[in-house]
This record gives C-alpha cells, sequence and structure tokens, in this order.
C-alpha cells in the first residue's frame, strides 16, 4: 500500500501569493484546493508581509499538508521589485517551516519541463497541463495554477530528491 502525502506548493508574490495544494499516492495526484492569499497594496511592506504569513498560516492550519514546496523566482527587473518578491519568498519558506514542514525548493524552468515538458512553456500551457494532470481541479487564478504546478512538480520529484539525500549522507 503506497502512502498518501499531502503537497502545498506556493507561487510567491508580494500582492498575490498562490497556493495550491494535491495529494500523492505513488504516482497518483489527486487535487485538494487551491488559491490565493493577497495582501493590500494600500499598506506597508510590513503589513502587507504580515497578510501573507497570516493568510498562509491558516491556508496551512485548515488543510494540514505534510510537505511544502516553493517556486524559486527569478527577477531581472529592478532591484526594489526583486527585493520585495524576495521578502515576499521570505514568508513562503518560513510559514511552511514554522508549521514543522520540510520545504523543498524548485526552479522556475524545472516547473514548467516537469508539467509541460518544456523548460520555457507559457503560463497559460501550465495551467491547461494543470487541468489535464488534476482533471477535477477548479482553478482560481494564474497564482493558483502556478501553485499547483510547484505541488506537481513535488510530488514527481521528492522521492528521488529523498534517494539522493541519503546517498550523500552516506
Amino acid at each position: 500500500m503506497t502512502d498518501i502525502v499531502r503537497i502545498i506548493g506556493i507561487d510567491p508574490g508580494l500582492r498575490n501569493m498562490g497556493w495550491g495544494i494535491v495529494e500523492a499516492a505513488g504516482s497518483r495526484l489527486v487535487f485538494v484546493a487551491c488559491g490565493t492569499v493577497r495582501s493590500d497594496t494600500a499598506g506597508g511592506n510590513a503589513r502587507r508581509l504580515r497578510q501573507l504569513h497570516d493568510g498562509l498560516t491558516a491556508v496551512i492550519a485548515e488543510h494540514r499538508p505534510d510537505e511544502a514546496a516553493v517556486e524559486e523566482t527569478f527577477v531581472n527587473r529592478d532591484p526594489q521589485s526583486a527585493l520585495k518578491l524576495g521578502q515576499a519568498r521570505g514568508v513562503a519558506l518560513v510559514v511552511p517551516a514554522l508549521a514543522g514542514l520540510s520545504v523543498a525548493e524548485y526552479a522556475a524552468n524545472l516547473i514548467k519541463k516537469t508539467v509541460t515538458g518544456a523548460g520555457h512553456a507559457e503560463k497559460t500551457q501550465v495551467a491547461m497541463m494543470v487541468k489535464v494532470l488534476l482533471p477535477r481541479c477548479e482553478i482560481t487564478s494564474a497564482d493558483a495554477a502556478d501553485a499547483l504546478a510547484v505541488a506537481i512538480t513535488h510530488a514527481q520529484h521528492r522521492v528521488a530528491a529523498r534517494r539522493l539525500a541519503e546517498v550523500s549522507a552516506r
């Protein structure tokens, strides 16, 4: 009998932080839930980060995932945007860690390649393949679709990553 693992995928963002939860049993994936935690753009940075923290904490408390995965973000815009996104990414990493979950990180190209077969796929292609891989899912936003793609990627790569870690520890 294969264990069922509940995985939360997180797509970091300061304005909108996508989240998606799947259950994996071997190669079988089942959609659980998805959504977006939003911050108030009128608030200061500290307030916005607190809103993301509180919202993501509530999602984890409600859905009780076993593991978490976060997209590694690559920003080639101005340094100020990169810094703000990095702060939101910090929230995305620390909230599941504070809940006692192991947290994996995946590059955007690996996520796209895992879900669509192409490392430079468009967001619409990713969302379409998420619907194919999780036929019962009800995607609520582009950020939620990206987060589900992160969770799917973790489901596909988690076993290999654990085996590699065990070998490296020897």
